[in-house]
């Protein structure tokens, strides 16, 4: 029996599991092992024997040995217990979600170094390719190729990384589309003309001309690396890319003249893809080295790095929760929503709606949660009018220099002709004595004749900082804010309600796969008997079906006789009716014989 490692069903657990925060850990969904038919089972085991005969010759060295490391078996699909158990030697962990979840969740997971396994599988007439994630992409897919540890530290970079791109409006709703077409696809029953909609939807916002935000262009760089990426030479090149060492049909077609091979590079970042068809170009890296290269190349380019008025707009446009980081430490996280540039465009003043957290170095500063700022936060940034020193280099001296004390009205003008009146109560300094947060009482702030503050609105914090030198996605401390559940538009994917119908097909796959592994036990005339009795009821009954006589023929093809014959001359007869069915079978034929 073709199988690497035997099943594991004991739950064993996973200390990268339990580290995982409580906005990640709400995307987990239990697998639920039962609702795996008979027929979701001979779907792996067909595209698993395929993808380890062929993929052996076609793929980086690590994909087989990752197979046996990873306790990926080629007889069933794997249980995440098992997975997990011998995950955790390799230094990482896996988790069950339910289809496409958001992209920097997708990431931010990757950064835990806990691989995401979409629990589905794909239907049968889907056995190719499909868009949607699923097992077979994800575990037989990703799995395998961590166990080579440039790749994993790789992805785990990656992760890092890609969690902190800036998304936007259009990302989402593209985002959502996506997901709404691969649960149709997988949905037994979906109408035609339900799955044209949706497809035309994704290809309508595609399509659409929009800047490409950092999200968008990261994960071009995911997509064209570890989804669909080739390692080597150009004119030799090996498959390590998930969706193609996942996609019986793509891993055969990529290593043809027609798909074009392009060295890898930056550029990949703005090459767009198109998630429902095969694609026509693939990029080649040397190695998995040159790929942190990269990645690093393009982190430079982020407001992660670079901060500024373009990563506030980044934000401002992303109308999600993101973070500023000033230059004194201090992180400003929630919905950015204005900001205010002096003739440089550089942010003298800016502003957050709704809920807003303080933090440095990624810790909620004690008293400034989402409790004390649940209206917003507001403040002036840059340096004070006709004083050198900015006020985070102020000393004590310093302060009481220019009469900055402790419980005495201050009056403020910044360069930018913003002013701050108020009484002043006290400071907070970062780690490096730096001031980095001033409470006022009383407090007016004006921008000319516009007030931005009024006393009405209680105390008034100014965040201090000449500059924003950082600005990425989401909160400084996860913990900040309390868990947003995502809801997408459509939910969770459509589990099938079968018919009686396909109720008796799932039976008869379910009897060949007991009959095979217990046939060696049972006399050849019993065996004979029984796989005659299926064959018959799969002709009456279901005579499209083209995977289950496959099984049926592997059971007896080594004996001559009748029932061998008959069944080989069904899938002959299955070939010229289903034309396009016919590779599927012959493949299947085709490693009966080896």
């Amino acid at each position: 029996m073709l199988l690497l490692v035997a099943m594991e069903t004991r739950i064993e657990s996973n200390e990268l599991l339990e580290r995982l925060p409580p906005h990640l850990k709400q995307y987990i969904k239990p697998q639920e092992y039962e609702q795996y038919t008979p027929i979701n089972q001979a779907v792996w085991r067909y595209v698993m024997r395929k993808n380890v005969d062929y993929l052996s010759k076609v793929a980086h060295d690590s994909y087989v040995e990752g197979l046996r490391k990873t306790g990926i078996s080629i007889d069933e699909i794997p249980s995440m217990y098992g997975m997990n158990r011998i995950l955790k030697e390799i230094g990482w962990a896996a988790v069950a979600v339910d289809g496409f979840i958001p992209p920097n969740a997708f990431m931010e997971f990757q950064a835990y170094k806990v691989l995401v396994i979409a629990s589905d599988i794909r239907q049968l007439e889907n056995i190719e390719y499909t868009p949607a994630p699923d097992i077979i992409h994800e575990g037989a897919g990703h799995a395998p190729i961590i166990a080579s540890p440039d790749y994993a530290e790789y992805l785990r970079r990656f992760g890092e990384v890609g969690a902190k791109a800036i998304s936007s409006a259009h990302d989402i709703e593209l985002y959502e589309a996506v997901r709404e077409l691969s649960i149709l696809k997988e949905a037994e029953g979906t109408s035609e003309e339900e799955i044209d909609a949706a497809e035309q939807k994704v290809e309508q916002l595609q399509q659409k001309e929009t800047e490409p935000s950092e999200i968008a262009l990261i994960r071009n760089l995911h997509w064209w690396t570890v989804e669909y990426g080739l390692v080597g030479t150009l004119d030799a090149p090996k498959i390590y890319g998930a969706g193609l060492l996942s996609s019986i049909g793509e891993s055969t077609w990529c290593m043809k003249d027609e798909v074009k091979k392009v060295p890898y590079s930056i550029d990949a970042a703005y090459q767009d893809f198109d998630i429902t068809k095969p694609q026509p170009q693939l990029f080649v890296t040397p190695d998995f080295a040159y790929l942190q290269e990269v990645l690093e190349e393009f982190a430079n380019t982020m407001a992660l790095r670079k901060g500024g008025w373009r990563g506030l707009k980044k934000l401002i446009g992303s109308k999600q929760i993101g973070t500023i980081e000033l230059s004194t430490g201090l992180q400003v996280s929630g919905v950015f929503t204005r900001m205010i540039q002096n003739e440089d465009n550089e942010v003298v003043y800016f502003e957050t709606e709704g809920p807003t957290a303080l933090a440095y170095r990624e810790k909620e500063v004690i008293g400034h949660g989402i409790k004390r700022h649940e209206n917003g936060f507001r403040s002036p940034l840059g340096k004070l009018k006709k004083i050198n020193l900015a006020i985070e280099n102020m000393g004590p001296r310093d302060l009481q220099a220019y009469n900055f004390y402790d419980g005495k009205p201050i009056a403020f003008e910044f360069e930018s002709g913003i002013t701050v009146e108020g009484m002043n109560v006290t400071g907070m300094r970062n780690i490096r004595g730096e001031l980095m947060l001033i409470q006022f009482t009383d407090c007016m702030v004006k921008y000319g004749d516009e007030v931005l503050f009024s006393p009405q609105e209680g105390d008034f914090d100014m965040a201090v900082g000449k500059e924003i030198v950082s600005a990425f996605a989401g909160a400084a401390d996860y913990l900040s804010f309390p868990t947003a559940l995502h809801n997408p538009s459509t939910t969770e994917t459509v589990k099938p309600k079968r018919s009686e119908k396909e109720a008796s097909l799932i039976r008869l796959y379910a009897s060949v796969r007991v009959l095979r592994e217990k046939s060696e036990k049972v006399s050849e005339e019993k065996l004979l008997s029984e796989v005659k009795t299926i064959f018959q009821e799969l002709q009456q009954n279901h005579p499209s079906d083209w995977l289950l006589p496959l099984e049926i023929f592997e059971l007896i093809a080594t004996r001559e006789n009748d029932l061998s014959k008959a069944v080989q001359q069904h899938l002959l007869a299955l070939k010229k009716k289903f034309p396009k069915k016919a590779h599927l079978i012959d493949d299947g034929l085709l490693l009966l014989e080896k």
